[in-house]
């Protein structure tokens, strides 16, 4: 049966997965696979042991995977960032559905997730699939007016091309575009991560893969949140 949530909140169980008595199991959880990755143990393994000894359900074991980050990871990755005033009149490339879907789920009641290196992140699952919810213009409309206020010469939303509907999301990006005056362009690329770890321009992802290949990345979605839902339910997990 196809999905047909009208929003991207929270599932069923996760107030009781990541409330607050069990946020400080989870961070330590997070600790704990940090310091595996940092002496070489493979991720899967190492996301077993933890998620064994800290008695972690699948959702939970999700989370801790896309928080966690070995030190020299971590420190790579801050040593790379950069603030609000770089953003400024340079080209700033967008992980689109890796930012548009984090703000759809602030903004929807769902769970966000900060990690180590203080990137917000959900647990959405496209699947394959794209799909338009409620949220989804009140969130590029909120992408848009962050940039406005970020003022960078020009954006560049990458979408994956596999994924089904990217072509439509495509066309809204567009269309909101036209609209507002706003200085960006919409792509579908075979391979976004590939191309937004070879840029020279400044990447918006929380995508741990990238922001391990990237040159320079802001953090947009962290950025958008904070304005836009600013009562969003964040957990610190960092």
């Amino acid at each position: 049966m196809p999905d047909q949530r009208a929003h991207r909140g929270p599932a069923p169980g996760d107030r009781e997965l990541f409330d607050g008595e069990a946020q400080p199991r989870l961070a330590a959880a997070v600790g704990d696979l940090s310091w595996l990755l940092a002496r070489g143990y493979p991720l899967d393994a190492a996301l077993a042991l933890v998620g064994d000894r800290f008695q972690l359900r699948a959702r939970q074991r999700v989370a801790v995977r896309r928080c966690a980050a070995a030190e020299a990871a971590l420190a790579a990755r801050r040593a790379r960032e950069v603030g609000p005033e770089a953003v400024r009149g340079a080209i700033l490339w967008l992980d689109g559905f890796n930012v548009l879907t984090t703000v759809e789920v602030a903004l929807s009641g769902g769970l966000v997730l900060r990690g180590r290196d203080g990137c917000l992140r959900d647990l959405a699952s496209l699947s394959g699939t794209w799909r338009r919810v409620t949220e989804t213009l009140p969130a590029i409309g909120h992408v848009g007016a962050t940039l406005s206020a970020l003022a960078p010469a020009r954006s560049v939303w990458l979408l994956d091309r596999p994924v089904s509907n990217s072509g439509r999301l495509r066309a809204l990006l567009e269309a909101a575009a036209a609209e507002s005056g706003w200085p960006w362009e919409a792509k579908l690329a075979a391979s976004p991560d590939r191309e937004l770890a070879a840029t020279d321009g400044i990447v918006a992802t929380a995508d741990h893969v990238v922001l391990d290949r990237c040159g320079r990345w802001f953090n947009l979605a962290g950025a958008v949140v904070q304005g836009a839902a600013p009562d969003a339910w964040v957990v610190d997990l960092g």
